[in-house]
């Protein structure tokens, strides 16, 4: 096996928890702003939450979970989007040793039940009426489930009334019980591939990757004189990812603020008023981005401006990357001033939409194209691109600052190595690796092996360690000419475009690679105005022959990165999105390729059917 393994910068904890830093926090800097929250009798301006406050919030909420009957590691079910109130909660359960269990807010009650079931929660804390509702239909099936409890109801204040009566000393003895390797939570994987697993992730874990990231990357993280670090918290709590970066903003002293509602119209306001000093975020952020920054252009007539501009921050993101590397002396003088009259004139407005203060971005979830990432870095945000997964509590690999490779998800995350197995599948050993899969124990066999974790990730090592992920092993498509081919870059390529939303690969069985493509309906609308068309829903747009020419272009484009064998030969667009709601995209957006490629069997057919 192809190993490359980071020493671990901070040794992990050997006693305590999580919440420990809260209380820590508290009393070495007290009047630290720790979080930012909304308040809707302020018009929506964001307010300071001190260390103090928090802690002494935390204190209280525990209390109250005390007088409720929630004891050292319960397991209390979270469901609702990405608020305030939910870091709360966490860090409350944590308090007491008890085990917050995330739901995505948009779960069905069928995988509710599963949770709720499979954890054996004992309470369940839901954002609104029609959550409460979800859950009080399987509750019948869940003898183990006692109280639910609803945030707009105000149960916050209610649980801290409650536990008026009871002693701080009380919650400092359940805090004290919580060793490193006691359970911190268990998260559910999204279920792509059949019904979700429980990955139980310790407090070592989470103190692990969080620790070394915060010391690692000091530069993104860290105090600037006089500039608090800040970011915005917009992804859903209920998946690693965001978890990470909570326990990390929390333990590393940087200002956390939530956004529950993540559609441009809103997100976009969001960030300008908040003004992040970093941000975690998913690719598909970032492309929609750069994708209305480019539209807006056009509708002004600036569209050969920012072409010009675009082209002019990569090649200089280019240059400055191969200076980082040794491979080169860096932007020559020329291009040095373009990129000095385009900052003023564009990029200046790309990080203002950003909220003006941002220099730095992590990205992970699926792969940022290379692109889109040398484009901001030549607008003055770098995009740290990195990758991991549930199992791992987040990242393993995360590019280092100063020496990014961009198309690649860096090194390894200090303490971690990563290893290279003869089929292609990515290993991984460290302090991340979770500690396995509640009441599945020959699922936890199978990706367990010998103290490595087999992710069912297909990648490659170059000499200096830097990953680069290939596919899934499970989404390898072998067309019945015996030629095996990952989806993920055609996929990607595709996708790059403004007008495409997704895209999925078939061919498994078929002699020919084919796509379903689903289209922007932004793009479109704006796509249409362009070319001086009547507006048309994506149903009726499909009969246009132009639109169909320009997706073809798409494809022959998309198919220059790959074999004539593995080039997509047909393609079918459908007229409207794989959604969550239809159970064809997981929460964090992955494709459900099973359930596509059922829903549309008809549509698959016809790529192969002869005119």
């Amino acid at each position: 096996m192809r190993e490359y393994s980071v020493p671990p910068l901070v040794e992990t904890p050997r006693t305590g928890g999580l919440a420990d830093s809260v209380f820590l926090v508290a009393e070495e800097d007290p009047d630290l702003v720790q979080l930012m929250r909304r308040d809707p009798s302020a018009g929506e301006e964001w307010s300071e939450v001190s260390a103090t406050a928090f802690r002494d919030e935390v204190l209280a909420l525990a209390k109250g979970l005390l007088a409720n009957g929630i004891r050292l590691g319960d397991r209390v079910a979270l469901m609702a989007r990405t608020r305030y109130e939910w870091t709360l909660f966490d860090y409350a359960l944590w308090s007491i040793g008890a085990v917050p269990v995330p739901i995505y807010s948009t779960s069905s009650s069928d995988q509710v039940r599963w949770i709720l079931a499979d954890t054996r929660a004992v309470a369940c804390v839901v954002e609104h009426e029609d959550h409460a509702m979800t859950v009080g239909a399987v509750c019948d099936s869940v003898p183990s489930l006692r109280s639910i409890w609803q945030l707009d109801s105000g149960c916050v204040r209610e649980l801290m009334a409650d536990g008026a009566a009871v002693s701080d000393e009380l919650v400092h003895r359940h805090r004290a019980a919580v060793a490193p390797g006691t359970a911190a939570t268990v998260i559910y994987t999204s279920g792509t591939t059949g019904r979700p697993k429980g990955c139980v992730i310790t407090h070592a874990n989470f103190a692990a990757e969080c620790d070394n990231l915060l010391t690692g990357w000091r530069e993104v993280f860290a105090r600037r004189a006089g500039e608090q670090p800040a970011t915005l918290l917009f992804l859903p709590l209920a998946h690693v990812y965001a978890r990470m970066v909570q326990v990390a903003a929390l333990r590393g002293g940087v200002t956390l603020g939530h956004q529950s509602e993540t559609s441009a119209d809103v997100l976009l306001p969001a960030l300008a008023s908040f003004r992040p000093t970093f941000l975690l975020a998913v690719p598909y952020i970032f492309e929609r981005i750069f994708h209305k920054a480019r539209r807006a252009a056009e509708e002004h007539g600036r569209a050969e401006l920012f072409d010009k501009a675009a082209d002019v921050a990569v090649r200089y993101a280019e240059a400055a990357e191969r200076k980082m590397l040794d491979e080169g002396s860096g932007p020559g003088a020329g291009l040095r001033l373009q990129h000095q009259f385009y900052d003023r004139t564009v990029y200046t407005r790309v990080r203002a939409v950003l909220g003006g203060r941002m220099r730095n971005a992590m990205c992970g979830g699926s792969p940022l194209s290379r692109e889109i990432g040398l484009f901001f870095a030549g607008a003055g945000v770098t995009v740290i691109e990195g990758y991991g997964l549930t199992e791992t509590t987040a990242a393993v690999t995360v590019n280092p600052p100063g020496r990014i490779k961009y198309g690649t998800v860096g090194r390894p995350v200090p303490g971690t190595t990563v290893g290279i197995a003869e089929d292609g599948e990515v290993w991984i050993r460290g302090g991340t690796v979770f500690a396995g899969y509640l009441n599945a124990p020959d699922a936890t066999d199978q990706v367990l092996r010998r103290g490595w974790l087999a992710t069912g990730d297909l990648g490659s090592l170059d000499d200096e360690g830097y990953l680069t992920i290939t596919g899934r092993k499970k989404e390898i498509i072998v067309t019945s000419g015996g030629k095996s081919i990952a989806p993920a870059v055609l996929e990607e390529r595709v996708r790059a475009h403004p007008l495409v939303s997704q895209c999925l690969v078939v061919g498994d069985n078929r002699p020919f690679v084919g796509a379903l493509i689903t289209l922007d309906p932004e793009a479109l609308d704006h796509w249409h105005r362009i070319h001086r068309k009547p507006p048309a829903e994506p149903h009726q747009a499909l009969s246009d022959s132009d639109l169909h020419d320009e997706i073809q272009r798409v494809v022959v484009t998309a198919n220059t990165v790959v074999s004539r064998a593995e080039s997509i030969r047909a393609f079918r667009i459908i007229p409207e999105q794989f959604t969550e709601e239809r159970g064809l995209v997981t929460p964090s957006l992955k494709l459900r390729r099973r359930a596509i490629a059922k829903a549309y069997a008809g549509d698959i057919e016809e790529l192969y059917t002869p005119s």
